[in-house]
């Protein structure tokens, strides 16, 4: 834990030195030693830490060594602040081991209550992996002590040890269930009374007149010993299932084990998580969060209804019962109640606005509360329940309390209004007069933000409100402080300026950038001035555009000058604007890093020039979806409202980055050269529920290729040994040559999972090897001693027959690329040509064979050509790259269907290689 260290002055900044400080550790050294100066140099040392002061590891050894010797003393205020100095400085001190005896004699059982829980903590931070086994005995007992502050500190330190020692932790299970159990809590905490003595730190010990022994009823542990048993069965999905199931009480949640409502909170995010994971129990578990709405504790029902209220493709009538409960937090006298539930509400609405709205009366009444947070979350919700009467006095309202909330609701009222834009178009005027209004308001970077990406939106979704809403931003720009938010403005003017009728009136709001801002913004500003020099034909603004340009050969910055050259060109050769300004593709960004960082890498490659032809290019639209930012009102409420991480799944381009860096790690394929390709998703060779999981990605190399196997083994008590994967091409034509197997040591259900890689030669490399392979997954099978935690000396050879892998042309050669094909087509005219006809009896409709072909050759479908019109005639155009140097490939399959001869399918291919238009008939006739 640490805090931001204020600037100290004066004698505060002399006695909180950190040179003082070890200075005056002498004081430890003293005979007979002062408890009292100990402890307030003690906690001074612990202040100092907390605020992130960093000693070195010898005033850290020295200052540990010294605190040590206070363990002789028998203060008891002063042994606590000892714990908490050892536990801070033992990161950073050497030798710390020395002290473990130390610490273990006050565990013992028959010392003071107060002695054992600090010691046990401070303990967990000093051993390492290796010691843990022998102090497993002291943990074992002090788990299942009846002293809930001894099995606290048990169970937390647990929390501690699992990373660095899980197999020795795990085998507390049954200790941490007796003491989930627990049906009673017999121990004691410690309140302070009027003579305290003045000690800083944790309570004194019992022995202190300051302090009474108050029996707790908390049941503390429970929640604490929860956590831990999660933690050791959290692999194992049948345990997790059946601890729920024991612990949740049945469908009413009345019959619960537990008696303490963290614990239950605990307890439903463990069922939410399996719940969304698992789809075969969502009714089992679905059923204990219903269960648990009628709990006798707030705090349990707000977290029951939150649970509903989030899961995956929750149903109107899923929700009922949770909004009822919700509704009811909504007049409860907490604040904490009230502002929870209209979070979750106002949440739920963007889903489910019908099943929110029988709560607006008493969300009305929270538009003036107290909590602004409250009122924010409350006017909101109303704008995404309401109806468009209610539009025009919901507005007036938030215009009242704009100024009286921070930044972070005015970005979460924004939100709401850029929803309520899309929703009730009609009533655009109102709030883009509300959105210029806010945005000359005083505020910082995320509001502005959040309102430019409101305008932006109405931009694009609403054309009616387009010349009025880019007026009020050409305004904005003329005080804008942020660099970022001018630079995305005039990207916007550059796009959407030319197409308004009167594109001359932006000229001025553009040029003034450059005479008046910075560099960034400046260059900015001429990009924006070429392409209304490049898109709109009037004549005469193109020499107005010129002349402004000509100026900005002068500029300062090497950025700016550069543009504006380039850009005065643009304007004079068409074919070059039409390539870099016109052309509706940009390179995938993720793809060319990673080309990018191969090259660098290369050291082969250092004298030839890069090649980025092999850059696959996307759409803008596809480029915008890559890097789109998250919602403003996902990025504040998500993490207060989520309780597991949003887990994005990775883009091709991504995944084929993530994979160049695994196998450059990889010794044995050092010398293979940059990866030309990797299969875009993994095929999985075995079912997901079986005991060992596999699946397969291919990696295309110049003149090699190599199989990653993805191996899991989901069995906890079985360690597999020796594993490695048995490739057997189907047929004597597959043109490869099995190099060597990398097989996985070790693998269990801990480690889970490794990989294993098969590579080959491909020993024609000008040709595309294409073929199947049977697979059989080998390894030598051991039992796992339950004692021991380890595997048993004696095991058997074992194999699993595994999915046939097939190497083709979509998804192993060729990448999905954007082009204008009409242009690309003509281009290719020249070169390799091929023509043939297929009948596709199998598909029932032309959807169904434009999916078949586009999944079969993994090629870029362009023009929304993807999406038939017709259903009995109608043309598919794709494009892509072709791996190692096969250049671009486009198809054009033009098809007709009729219901009783299914589809009949025409493809013509051009290509640049010869090579790549054989692949990619053979991919179909195949």
């Amino acid at each position: 834990m640490s805090f931001k260290k204020d600037e100290d002055t004066g004698i505060g900044s002399y006695y909180n030195n950190k040179t003082t400080i070890i200075q005056e550790a002498r004081v430890f050294n003293e005979s007979p030693i002062s408890p009292r100066k100990c402890r307030a140099l003690l906690t001074r040392i612990v202040y100092l830490l907390y605020l992130g002061e960093n000693f070195n590891t010898q005033e850290a050894t020295n200052l540990f060594f010294g605190t040590t010797k206070l363990f002789q003393n028998k203060d008891s205020a002063l042994r606590q602040m000892v714990y908490l100095a050892v536990k801070e400085l033992s990161s950073t001190a050497e030798d710390v081991i020395m002290v473990t005896s130390s610490i273990m004699k006050d565990m013992q059982p028959n010392l003071e209550v107060i002695y054992r829980p600090n010691a046990i903590r401070a303990l967990c931070r000093i051993i390492d992996a290796s010691m843990a086994q022998g102090v497993e005995r002291f943990f074992k007992a002090a788990i299942v002590d009846k002293n809930t502050s001894i099995s606290s500190a048990a169970l937390v330190s647990s929390y501690h040890l699992f990373p660095v020692a899980k197999d020795v932790i795990k085998r507390w299970a049954n200790e941490a269930q007796e003491a989930v159990n627990a049906k009673s809590s017999s121990g004691s905490f410690f309140s302070a009374g009027s003579s305290s003595g003045g000690y800083l730190g944790f309570g004194s010990a019992p022995t202190n007149p300051g302090y009474q022994a108050v029996p707790s009823t908390s049941y503390i542990t429970q929640y604490h010993a929860l956590g831990l048993l999660y933690l050791i069965r959290q692999q194992d999905r049948m345990a997790l299932i059946k601890m729920i199931q024991q612990l949740g009480g049945g469908k009413s949640g009345a019959g619960s084990t537990l008696k303490n409502p963290m614990a239950l909170c605990m307890l439903i995010r463990y069922a939410a998580k399996v719940m969304d994971e698992d789809p075969n129990v969502h009714q089992q578990m679905f059923e204990l969060l219903e269960g648990w709405l009628r709990h006798k504790s707030d705090m349990v029902n707000y977290e029951a209804a939150r649970a509903i209220c989030e899961m995956r493709g929750v149903t109107a009538a899923q929700v009922a019962k949770s909004v009822s409960v919700l509704q009811i937090f909504l007049s409860s006298p907490k604040a904490t109640l009230k502002f929870a539930a209209i979070r979750t509400l106002s949440s739920l609405a963007l889903i489910h606005p019908a099943s929110v709205a029988p709560c607006n009366i008493d969300m009305e009444t929270l538009v003036s509360d107290t909590n602004r947070g409250i009122a924010t979350y409350a006017i909101t919700t109303l704008l995404k329940t309401g109806n468009e009467v209610s539009v025009d006095r919901l507005m007036k309202q938030i215009t009242g309390f704009m100024s009286e909330i921070s930044d972070e609701f005015k970005v979460i009222v924004v939100d709401a209004i850029r929803s309520l834009c899309l929703k009730f178009p009609g009533k655009q005027a109102v709030m883009l007069g509300f959105l210029s209004g806010v945005l000359r308001d005083e505020g910082g970077y995320d509001f502005k933000r959040a309102v430019v990406e409101a305008i932006f939106d109405m931009i694009k979704f609403i054309g009616d409100c387009k010349e009025s809403a880019l007026a009020h931003l050409c305004e904005f720009i003329e005080d804008c402080e942020f660099t970022k938010l001018s630079v995305r403005i005039l990207h916007l003017l550059g796009i959407e300026g030319p197409k308004t009728p009167q594109p001359t009136k932006y000229i001025r709001y553009i040029y003034n950038r450059v005479v008046l801002e910075n560099a960034i913004v400046r260059a900015a500003a001429v990009s924006s001035l070429a392409k209304f020099g490049v898109n709109v034909p009037d004549e005469a603004l193109k020499r107005s555009v010129t002349v402004l340009l000509n100026r900005c050969l002068d500029d300062v910055d090497d950025e700016v000058r550069d543009r504006a050259a380039m850009s005065l060109r643009l304007m004079k050769e068409e074919e070059l604007a039409q390539t870099y300004m016109k052309e509706d593709a940009v390179f995938s960004l993720s793809a060319l890093e990673a080309k990018l960082v191969a090259y660098v890498n290369d050291v082969d490659a250092a004298d030839e020039p890069f090649d980025v032809s092999s850059i696959p290019k996307i759409s803008r639209e596809q480029a915008r979806q890559e890097t789109a930012r998250p919602s403003s009102l996902e990025t504040i409420a998500a993490p207060a409202l989520k309780s597991a991480p949003v887990v994005v799944a990775p883009t091709a381009a991504e995944a084929q980055s993530t994979y160049a860096q695994q196998l450059a790690a990889v010794p044995e394929l050092a010398s293979y050269g940059p990866v030309l390709n990797s299969s875009t998703k993994p095929t999985q060779l075995t079912e997901s529920e079986t005991e060992y999981v596999v699946s397969c990605v291919k990696h295309i190399f110049k003149e090699h290729v190599v199989f990653q196997f993805n191996v899991a083994n989901t069995l906890p008590d079985t360690v597999l040994e020796q594993v490695s994967v048995i490739m057997q091409p189907s047929s004597d034509e597959v043109d490869l040559t099995e190099d060597f197997i990398i097989p996985i040591p070790s693998l269990s259900s801990a480690n889970s999972p490794s990989v294993v890689y098969v590579s080959f030669t491909r020993n024609s490399p000008e040709e595309y090897a294409l073929g199947s392979f049977q697979c059989t997954l080998k390894f030598v099978s051991k039992e796992v001693d339950p004692t021991s935690g380890e595997p048993e000396e004696d095991g058997y050879e074992d194999e699993y027959q595994l999915e046939e892998v097939e190497l083709g042309a979509g998804g192993d050669y060729i990448i999905p690329t954007y082009v204008t094909f009409a242009s690309e087509w003509e281009r290719l005219r020249g070169g390799a040509t091929a023509t043939e006809t297929f009948a596709l009896s199998a598909m029932d409709s032309l959807k169904a064979a434009c999916d078949s072909i586009i999944e079969i050759l993994n090629m870029e479908a362009l023009g929304g050509t993807e999406h038939p019109a017709s259903t009995s005639v109608h043309t598919l155009n794709l494009s892509g790259l072709v791996a190692g140097g096969g250049g671009k490939v486009l198809a054009r399959c033009r098809m007709t269907y009729s219901s009783g001869t299914g589809v009949t399918l025409e493809m013509g291919v051009r290509a640049e290689q010869e090579q790549a238009c054989k692949l990619v008939i053979s991919a179909i006739g195949g």
